[in-house]
C-alpha cells in the first residue's frame, strides 16, 4: 500500500498536474491540482491519492467505477454538500479520484492552525456532517472514510464531504485514517452506519480537545490495535458535548448514541450561544493565480440559523419524549431469563472502563435535563407523596448524577457504572453497578404496558420472577403516584447464584403504553442498611425522564 510516489507538477491521467499537497493523512494525500484538458485554459481542481494493494483481480477499476457511482448518488442526495467527483482513475499503484475545486478550507488544516473550537462551533459542523450521514444512511450508504480529511468548511459555515464510495472498494482505503476508524473496522469486521457515528464523536472528540481520541502510532495496525482495546480519555473541553461525544465513541456498536440524540445534544450546544457559530469563520483557500477568481460567499444569515435551530429542538423533543417514555417487565419476556440481581462489573464486557460508563462527566450521553418535579423522599416500605412543583435538591455526599444516552438520568453512587444493557427493539434495560459491589439498580423501558401499573406488575411481570429459586412477594403490590404519574411499587426476595437478594421496584406509566421501572437489588442481610436505604431514597428522588 502507498508504493506511489509522485512530486509537484506531475501529471496524473496525462492532465491533471499537481501543484501542492493541502492534506495528508495515513494512506492518502490531498493534492491542490489544475486540471490542462481544456486547452489554454486550466481550471482548479482537487486530487485525491490513495495507495492501493497489490490485486491483480483488477479491483482498483472496480474502485473507481464504485466511488463515481456512489458519489453520483449522493450528490443527488445532498446537492451541494458532497464533492463532485469529475475523474477516477487508477495509475502509479494508486487511486486518484479528482474533484471540482471545493470553495472551502479542510478541516484537518483549519485544526492544525487554530487548535482547537469552541464548542458551539464543533456543534455546528457535527450537524452538518450529521445531515449528510442520516441522508447517506437512509439510502443504505455507509462513508466508512470519514475523518477531518475528508471535510471542507466554507466561509459560511457549511461543509462539503468527500470520499464517500472509498470503503470495501479495496483493501486499503480503510486505512486512510486510522486513527478515526471504528473498533469494528479495527477489528475488521463488517461496518455500517455506527461506524459512520463513530467516526463523527472523532470529529467532535479532535474539534474540541485539538487531538484525536486514539492517536495515530506510526504504524496503522498500532493505531488501530488501540482504537479497539484502549479507554477514552475523558473531554476536557467539550462542555455540553461531553456526553454526546463519550456516547457516540463506545466500543460497542449497539450502545452508540442514536442520531436523534445526537442531534438533539448537538442543537442545544448551538442554541446556547448562536452567536458563537459565527466567530472565527474559515477562509476558502485557493492557491496561486486562483485566489483572485474566488466568487463571494453568501452571508450567513442568523435569523434563518435561529430558526433552523428552534425547528430542530421542537422536532427532536417530541421524537425523544416518543422514544424515551414509558413500565416494567414488559418486554417481551426478558425478565424469565435473567435475575434481578447481576454479576459484579469484573463480569461484564471489558473495555469500556474509561470510555463514559461512570456516573461523572465520562457517563453515556444524554442531552442536558429539563426541570422536572421531585417526588418527596419515601422509605422502601412507604408511598412517597408528589411534591410536583418541589425544586431539585442537592445530592448527597457520595453521589453523582448519571445522563443516559437513552433519555433518563439518576444519581448513582460512587463506583457505581453501567455494567449492562439489554434491548429487544425498542425496549431495553440497562444494568448498573460497582466493582465488586453485590448491589445493582436495573433501570427498564417498555412500551407495552397496560393502564394499571398494578396489574403490570401482578400479570406481566411476577409470573417471570417466579422462575427464580425461592421467589417470594413481600406484602402487598402497592399502588402510588411518582412524578406526577400513576405508578406501583413491588418488593420480593429470591436466590439468585446461592445469595439470597432482596429487590423493591417501581413502575411509572407515562402513556401510549409506554413505561418505566426502577429495581434496586442488594443482598437480602443487607437491605437494612442506612446506605442501601439511602441509595433507594435518593434513587427515587432524583431519576428523571430528561424529555418529561
Amino acid at each position: 500500500m502507498g508504493r506511489a510516489h509522485v512530486s509537484t507538477h506531475q501529471l496524473v491521467a496525462g492532465r491533471y498536474r499537481l501543484l501542492e499537497i493541502i492534506q495528508r493523512e495515513t494512506n492518502r494525500i490531498c493534492w491542490y491540482a489544475e486540471d490542462t484538458g481544456n486547452g489554454e485554459f486550466s481550471r482548479p481542481c482537487l486530487v485525491t491519492q490513495v495507495g492501493l494493494p497489490e490485486d491483480p483481480r483488477g479491483s482498483e477499476r472496480r474502485a473507481a467505477a464504485r466511488l463515481l457511482r456512489t458519489t453520483e448518488n449522493m450528490a443527488l442526495l445532498c446537492p451541494g454538500r458532497i464533492a463532485t467527483v469529475v475523474d477516477a482513475v487508477e495509475e502509479a499503484g494508486a487511486l486518484w479520484t479528482v474533484n471540482e475545486w471545493i470553495d472551502g478550507t479542510p478541516l484537518g488544516e483549519l485544526l492544525s492552525e487554530q487548535g482547537t473550537f469552541n464548542y458551539v462551533r464543533a456543534a455546528r459542523i457535527g450537524l452538518e456532517l450529521l445531515d449528510v450521514l442520516d441522508a447517506a444512511h437512509a439510502q443504505g450508504i455507509t462513508h466508512g472514510e470519514l475523518s477531518p480529511g475528508q471535510v471542507f468548511v466554507r466561509e459560511d459555515h457549511s461543509v462539503v464531504v468527500t470520499g464517500f464510495g472509498l470503503a470495501g472498494a479495496t483493501l486499503a482505503p480503510r486505512l486512510t485514517a486510522p486513527a478515526y476508524a471504528s473498533p469494528e473496522q479495527a477489528r475488521d469486521q463488517r461496518i455500517g452506519p455506527a461506524a459512520d457515528l463513530w467516526a463523527l464523536g472523532a470529529i467532535l472528540y479532535t474539534m474540541v480537545e485539538g487531538r484525536p481520541p486514539f492517536r495515530d502510532r506510526g504504524r496503522p495496525e498500532n493505531t488501530l490495535k488501540g482504537v479497539d482495546r484502549l479507554p477514552l480519555r475523558t473531554p476536557v473541553r467539550a462542555g455540553p458535548l461531553t456526553q454526546a461525544v463519550q456516547g457516540l465513541l463506545r466500543k460497542d456498536s449497539r450502545e452508540r448514541l442514536t442520531r436523534p440524540v445526537v442531534h438533539e445534544a448537538l442543537t442545544r450546544a448551538l442554541s446556547e450561544d448562536p452567536e458563537a457559530a459565527l466567530a472565527s469563520a474559515p477562509v476558502p483557500r485557493l492557491r496561486g493565480a486562483y485566489a483572485a477568481l474566488r466568487p463571494g460567499s453568501p452571508a450567513w444569515s442568523r435569523r434563518t440559523m435561529v430558526a433552523g435551530t428552534a425547528l430542530a429542538v421542537v422536532t427532536v423533543a417530541v421524537a425523544v419524549l416518543a422514544a424515551t417514555q414509558g413500565l416494567p417487565g414488559t418486554d417481551g419476556g426478558s425478565d424469565a431469563a435473567e435475575s434481578p440481581a447481576r454479576p459484579p462489573a469484573s463480569a461484564a464486557t471489558p473495555g469500556e472502563s474509561t470510555g463514559g460508563d461512570g456516573p461523572d462527566p465520562s457517563g453515556p450521553p444524554s442531552p442536558p435535563p429539563s426541570p422536572s418535579p421531585t417526588p418527596t423522599p419515601s422509605s422502601p416500605s412507604s408511598t412517597p407523596t408528589p411534591t410536583p412543583s418541589a425544586p431539585a435538591t442537592a445530592l448527597p455526599p457520595g453521589f453523582q448524577r448519571y445522563r443516559a444516552p437513552e433519555g433518563f438520568s439518576v444519581a448513582l453512587p460512587e463506583g457505581f457504572k453501567r455494567l449492562d444493557t439489554d434491548r429487544d427493539g425498542d425496549a431495553y434495560r440497562v444494568v448498573f453497578g460497582g466493582e465488586g459491589d453485590g448491589r445493582t439498580l436495573a433501570v427498564t423501558y417498555s412500551e407495552q404496558a397496560g393502564p394499571d401499573p398494578v396489574a403490570v406488575w401482578r400479570d406481566d411481570v411476577e409470573p417471570n420472577l417466579k422462575q427464580a429459586d425461592d421467589y417470594d412477594r413481600i406484602g402487598a403490590i402497592r399502588a402510588t403516584t411518582y412524578l406526577g404519574r400513576k405508578a406501583a411499587d413491588m418488593e420480593w426476595t429470591a436466590d439468585i447464584d446461592g445469595t439470597r437478594v432482596h429487590t423493591l421496584g417501581r413502575g411509572i406509566l407515562l402513556g401510549g403504553g409506554r413505561s418505566f421501572s426502577l429495581r434496586w437489588t442488594t443482598p437480602d442481610a443487607d437491605w437494612d442498611d442506612a446506605a442501601n436505604q439511602q441509595a433507594l431514597r435518593t434513587f427515587f428522588k432524583t431519576f428523571r425522564v430528561e424529555s418529561d
